[in-house]
């Protein structure tokens, strides 16, 4: 069989390149050794575990409603039945993408792709070997959790975002190992479902990739509500114990503690997927096992593009995935596109309170030599977040003094994954900070918020 493009993965990159490239009028398939579409985020990624964090908001609103006037007698969690909606869920968008597949007349191909060169890609599977021909292939492996040297990973103990996904029960305590997004995540989720939870970072702040203050701010909140954090912490062993695990860590002061745990969560980073699937055919170029790329997502193969997780110096985030996807096919279609803006791409992280960011941090900011002006402003005098009893967190605008452009902005508060938006559409369109204070921002609503920030550039919020 002959096609326009092969497309090797089927999750947000790869089915997003599918779907266009079907509209396109290309003739496609799409490989995927996995029995169910969607790739990590929608299998084991990113839509079960917010379905997990919403029961955990809810949860939360149910054991203290009183300040709403609602009094909740003998409530309790089912975490099994949690579990269970969670993968209604993600069956149920699994098959979503089976039928865009169908609708868009993409041929679904099962089993593990190998390229071959020349065009060809080689796939196997439990019915055999079959050679698919092509005149582009666009590779969307995506990753895999990365875990600690000597370490495998198991339902019992020793957990990545695949087996804590599964766990029928909420552990008694929890120790995670990394506060970037996933271990942070799991921690205000797992918290919330009543487990002891630490977590360990050994970089010296949690979150590290968003603006220092947010950093600040959301380890202030974590520990005010009850979880342990230790940055600066390094984990020097792991091993398991009859009841769980134990821990062996230094801490920030150079001090040595042991750590009991039920269950221990691995969240130190992500490997990408371009071991075995033939790069070595081609002349694909790797930069620490991830795919070298132009902004159109090529490779030096003439025909191979990537995009996704496996490409370096990408962010692994679904949506960029999705978008560098829509890139490389219109690119082969020989349709106008715009390469992917790295400094307008939203990075959103769903603890309580809840993080959205999008451009540069402050420090990155002057660090490019930009004047800096700062707008900041709290949630505290929102009346959007009294009504929701959601105060803490704040919305933070870095913008050239010179000329108003905005440069980044940075959000922890209720919805900030939903607010940042806003601001991604106006650096989209090259809005200065001049034009988003003569937005007007609709009454009551946490959005407001971002309205009186970018009024605070220049001293000019109404309610501070």
């Amino acid at each position: 069989m002959s096609y326009d493009v092969v497309i090797i993965g089927s999750g947000p990159g790869g089915y997003s390149a599918a779907v266009r490239a079907g509209q396109y009028g290309l003739k496609t398939a799409i490989v995927e050794k996995n029995p169910r579409l969607g790739g990590t985020c929608l299998l084991v990624g990113c839509i079960p575990t917010k379905a997990l964090l919403h029961a955990a908001d809810v949860w939360e609103h149910f054991k203290h409603p009183e300040a709403d006037g609602i009094y909740c007698e003998n409530a309790r969690l089912d975490f099994s039945k949690v579990i269970d909606r969670k993968n209604q869920i993600v069956a149920k968008h699994s098959k979503g993408v089976e039928f865009l597949m169908r609708k868009n007349k993409v041929d679904l191909v099962k089993g593990s792709a190998t390229l071959k060169g020349n065009g060809k890609v080689e796939v196997r599977s439990e019915q055999g070997v079959q050679t698919l021909e092509t005149k582009n292939v666009i590779l969307a492996t995506g990753s895999e959790a990365r875990m600690l040297p000597g370490l495998q990973p198991d339902p019992d103990c020793i957990l990545t975002n695949v087996e804590i996904l599964d766990l029928r029960q909420a552990p008694g305590s929890l120790a995670i190992i990394g506060a970037g997004a996933v271990g942070v995540e799991f921690a205000s989720m797992f918290h919330r479902f009543g487990s002891k939870v630490t977590l360990l970072e050994m970089l010296p702040r949690i979150v590290p990739f968003e603006d220092e203050e947010i950093s600040k701010e959301l380890e202030r909140v974590f520990k005010k509500q009850g979880i342990r954090v230790e940055a600066g912490a390094r984990v020097e062993d792991v091993q398991r114990t009859g009841a769980g695990a134990q821990l062996t860590f230094t801490t920030a002061t150079g001090k040595k503690e042991e750590l009991s745990a039920e269950k221990v969560l691995v969240g130190i980073g992500r490997s990408p997927n371009t071991a075995n699937i033939g790069l070595e055919n081609t002349r694909v170029e790797l930069d620490r096992g991830y795919v070298k790329v132009d902004e159109y997502q090529r490779t030096a193969e003439p025909g191979v593009y990537a995009i996704g997780d496996a490409v370096a110096g990408t962010p692994q985030l679904a949506h960029v995935a999705a978008r560098e996807g829509l890139v490389a096919v219109a690119h082969i279609a020989g349709k106008p596109v715009r390469p992917v803006n790295k400094n307008q791409i939203p990075s959103c992280t769903y603890t309580d309170p809840g993080i959205g960011s999008v451009g540069l941090t402050e420090a990155q900011a002057r660090a490019q030599g930009y004047q800096v002006k700062i707008g900041k402003f709290p949630f505290i005098p929102n009346s959007m977040a009294t009504i929701l009893g959601r105060h803490d967190g704040f919305v933070k605008v870095v913008s050239d003094e010179r000329y108003g452009e905005i440069l980044g902005v940075h959000i922890i508060g209720p919805s900030a994954h939903e607010l940042i938006g806003e601001a991604v559409a106006a650096m989209a369109a090259e809005a200065t900070v001049e034009t988003m204070m003569s937005t007007i921002h609709a009454h009551p609503t946490l959005y407001e918020t971002v309205g009186e920030a970018f009024n605070a550039v220049y001293g000019l919020a109404i309610n501070a």
